[in-house]
């Protein structure tokens, strides 16, 4: 086998953070920045995490002289595993970094959700059967009523006449019935009554009725009883359900901040490993040639080009690196069989065996050395 080990110049590179949280960082395409400068945007929420999309050519090379500069070391910071402070323009102030929790506005986060309104009503309506006449879960995506979702009705469950201030879309399943924000399940509310429409006596709605509403995460609670005008009173959650509500969080993951390093490996870098730079490419994209950084394992992009995304925690402490143009450095590694190196129109007169390298240092004149592998591999 021979591996080509380099340290590649990216121009073209950036970083995708996902930030597990329901609570709304800001709207989608809004401006990232830091220090001022802009330096990336929010993109498409996903499933319990928002998503940032930073860096990139026209961040680096294509602003103003500072907007590349900051861009350059907050892109570094976020790959060499440090915090960086974030501003999101009609958003809000979030401080991320690789696999620790996000801080939203001051506020660390625990949790990221155990699913949407409806998904929660779908794992946990069998909990609730027979302790409480109605479930509402509040959800920026999808609010869930358990007596008319289906979960509840294969269970038997009786109407109780509620009413959801929302878009319906099936039945238990309501959207947008708060603007998102800080609140209950990533929505705006700070009293979840506000989603609640009078009570229809007709449909089941009665004095006595008992109504636990929770988010997401079982972070945010609360239990009413219908009083004879159909309105609920909240009063202490009883200890019945306590035990759902902390079932809710038993099975919320950990919230934290990944940080996925992406950059296009083409250039000058190929001529270093063959003298035909688009065998190369082929052969990554082909999977003869197995593509690393810093010894983790990338994910390469179908498609034309070298593009490919790695996850900075599994990479050695340090690993980046940067250069005036702006530009970020990072390790990279293309490993093949030997033979196959050679056809690729490789450089064979440079392999070097280990023993050859860890005896006189490789390409520096300093003194070699071997140290243990990160994490304890040798």
């Amino acid at each position: 086998m021979v591996t080509v080990v380099t340290e590649a110049i990216f121009s073209y590179c950036g970083v995708k953070v996902k930030v597990d949280t329901d609570r709304f960082l800001g709207p989608e395409g809004a401006v990232v920045r830091a220090e001022g400068e802009a330096v990336g945007h929010v993109t498409t929420a996903e499933y319990g995490s928002q998503m940032l999309s930073l860096g990139g050519v026209h961040h680096l090379t294509g602003g103003t002289k500072p907007e590349g500069r900051v861009t350059c070391a907050t892109l570094l910071a976020l790959c060499n595993g440090e915090a960086v402070a974030l501003t999101i323009e009609d958003g809000s102030d979030v401080v991320v970094q690789a696999g620790r929790a996000p801080i939203v506005d001051g506020r660390p986060e625990q949790r990221m959700r155990v699913g949407c309104g409806s998904a929660t009503i779908g794992m946990f309506a069998a909990q609730w059967k027979g302790l409480v006449d109605e479930v509402v879960v509040v959800d920026d995506h999808i609010t869930g009523v358990v007596s008319e979702h289906q979960a509840g009705k294969v269970l038997g469950w009786a109407a109780t006449g509620i009413r959801i201030k929302g878009h319906r879309s099936t039945p238990g399943r309501y959207f947008r019935v708060s603007q998102p924000g800080l609140g209950w399940g990533g929505t705006r509310l700070t009293d979840p009554l506000e989603i609640i429409g009078p009570w229809d006596a007709g449909r089941g709605a009665r004095a006595g009725l008992t109504l636990l509403m929770v988010s997401t995460t079982g972070e945010d609670h609360a239990y009413y009883i219908l009083n004879e005008a159909l309105e609920p009173v909240r009063h202490p959650l009883p200890a019945a359900l306590e035990a759902t509500v902390g079932l809710i969080d038993d099975n919320c993951e950990p919230s934290l901040c990944t940080v996925l390093f992406m950059g296009g490996a083409g250039g000058s870098l190929r001529a270093g490993v063959t003298k035909n730079p688009v065998r190369l490419t082929r052969s990554v994209q082909g999977r003869e040639t197995r593509l690393t950084s810093g010894g983790a394992p990338c994910y390469v992009w179908p498609g034309g080009g070298i593009t490919f995304m790695v996850d900075v925690t599994r990479l050695p402490k340090g690993a980046f690196g940067y250069v005036p143009t702006p530009a970020l450095v990072a390790p990279l590694e293309f490993t093949l069989p030997r033979a196959a190196y050679v056809a690729l129109g490789g450089h064979e007169g440079a392999i070097r065996s280990l023993d050859e390298i860890a005896a006189t240092g490789g390409e520096y004149t300093v003194a070699g050395r071997l140290d243990p592998w990160p994490g304890g591999r040798e």
